[in-house]
C-alpha cells in the first residue's frame, strides 16, 4: 500500500509504509499477516537444467550456491531438521517471532516431477511453526501443471484439515505460497553470456501464468553482469514494471572464488561495472526513481560470506547498515520510488 500525497515543500510523492522513501519489504507479512515471519533457507536436493545438461552445462558463470545459503541448510538432512536448526538459528536475533516460512532456496525448486514437488512441499508445511512456502526457482522449471498444483495449495485444496493459529488469534486454513524467480537480467545478450539457459521472454511468459493464478511473484536482478552498462540495467526498469510482479530483489554483482565469471573478471575487467559503495547507492536510488511504485524492495544489496570472495571493497558492513544508508540517499536527493514515472 502507498498513498500520494503534496507535501508543504511543493513536490508531490510517494507515502510508503513505515515512513520510507520506497516500497520496502522489511514489515510487509506483518502488516498482511499480523505477525513477523521469518524465512528458513532449505536445500531440498535439486539441481538445475543447465548443470544437468537439459539446456547446458557447468551452471550459471557467477554461481556457486554454497555462497548463497546459511550453513544450517545443508543437503542430506531432512527438511524437518533443517527447519528445526534454522528457527534455533533465528531466534537468537528475532526472539518473538512464532512463525516461519519454509524457503526453498538452493538451486531450482520446482525442477523435478510433481509427485515429487508435493511430498517435499507438504513436508515443509507438516512443520507445526511453518505457515507456508516460498519457492525459489527458473522461468523455464515451471509449467501450467506445477503452477495449477500451486494455486489449488494456497487456495487451501490440497491439504485437508491444515490450520494454523497466528499470533493476532486469526487461524490460516490454507498456506502461504509464493513464487520467486531468477530472471537476472531483462537482456538477452546478457543471459546467454552468464550461460543462464533462458531469454527473457521465457522469464516474462513464467512471471506472467503464475501472476494470473493468483500466486504471490517475486523476481531476481542482478546490477553489474558483464556486457552490461549502467544505463541498460536502467534501461530494464521499464521491462521490470511490465512484469505482474508482487516484490523484486536486486544484489550487485560478486565476484565468487573458483566461478567462470572470476576468470572472466581477470581476462575482461573492462566488461565490469564495478560499483564502490557510495556509487551503488546512487546508482539504487535512479533505479527505484524508475520502478513502479507498488511493488515491494525486499532486497537491493546482496551479502557472501568474505571467505567466497577475493576481496570485499566495501568492507563488512551489514544489510541493516546498508537499508539506512538508502534511506539517507533518498532523503538527500529528495527522491522516492517512481519518482520519474
Amino acid at each position: 500500500m502507498f498513498i500520494f500525497v503534496r507535501m508543504e515543500s511543493g513536490y508531490e510523492k510517494y507515502a510508503f509504509p513505515d515512513g520510507k522513501r520506497y516500497n520496502s519489504f522489511v514489515g510487509y507479512f506483518k502488516r498482511k499477516y499480523g505477525e513477523r515471519l521469518q524465512k528458513i533457507v532449505l536445500d531440498a536436493g535439486f539441481t538445475c537444467p543447465n548443470r544437468d545438461g537439459k539446456v547446458g552445462r557447468g551452471g550459471c558463470t557467477y554461481c556457486d550456491n554454497a555462497a548463497f545459503h546459511p550453513s544450517y541448510s545443508t543437503a542430506g538432512k531432512s527438511l524437518h531438521q533443517q527447519m528445526d536448526e534454522g528457527i534455533e538459528f533465528h531466534k537468537v536475533r528475532y526472539r518473538t517471532t512464532e512463525h516461519y516460512l519454509a524457503y526453498f532456496q538452493s538451486f531450482s525448486n520446482t525442477y523435478a516431477p510433481l509427485d515429487r514437488l508435493r511430498a517435499l512441499y507438504c513436508e515443509a508445511l507438516a512443520h507445526p511453526q511453518v505457515v507456508g512456502i516460498v519457492i525459489g526457482t527458473r522461468p523455464d522449471c515451471v509449467d501450467e501443471q506445477k503452477l495449477d498444483f500451486l494455486a489449488d495449495l494456497s487456495g487451501g485444496k490440497i491439504l485437508d484439515g491444515w490450520s494454523r493459529e497466528m499470533t493476532d488469534g486469526q487461524v490460516r486454513t490454507s498456506p502461504i505460497v509464493i513464487v520467486e524467480y531468477g530472471i537476472e537480467s531483462c537482456n538477452d545478450i546478457t543471459l546467454n553470456r552468464i550461460n543462464r539457459g533462458h531469454d527473457f521472454e521465457t522469464a516474462r511468459r513464467a512471471v506472467e501464468m503464475t501472476a494470473s493464478r493468483g500466486i504471490d511473484t517475486g523476481a531476481h536482478f542482478i546490477l553489474g553482469l558483464p556486457g552490461e552498462s549502467r544505463q541498460m540495467m536502467l534501461d530494464s526498469c521499464a521491462l521490470i514494471n511490465g512484469l505482474p510482479l508482487r516484490s523484486v530483489k536486486f544484489h550487485q554483482l560478486q565476484i565468487v572464488k573458483g566461478t567462470r565469471m572470476e576468470k572472466e573478471y581477470e581476462e575482461r575487467p573492462q566488461d565490469f561495472e564495478r560499483f564502490s559503495l557510495e556509487e551503488y547507492l546512487d546508482f539504487f536510488v535512479d533505479m527505484l526513481e524508475r520502478l513502479r511504485p507498488d511493488l515491494f524492495i525486499e532486497r537491493f544489496v546482496g551479502e557472501v560470506p568474505p571467505r567466497f570472495v577475493n576481496e570485499t571493497p566495501w568492507g563488512l558492513i551489514r544489510n541493516v547498515e546498508l537499508l539506512r544508508l538508502l534511506e539517507k540517499r533518498l532523503e538527500e536527493r529528495g527522491s522516492w520510488q517512481g519518482r520519474l514515472l
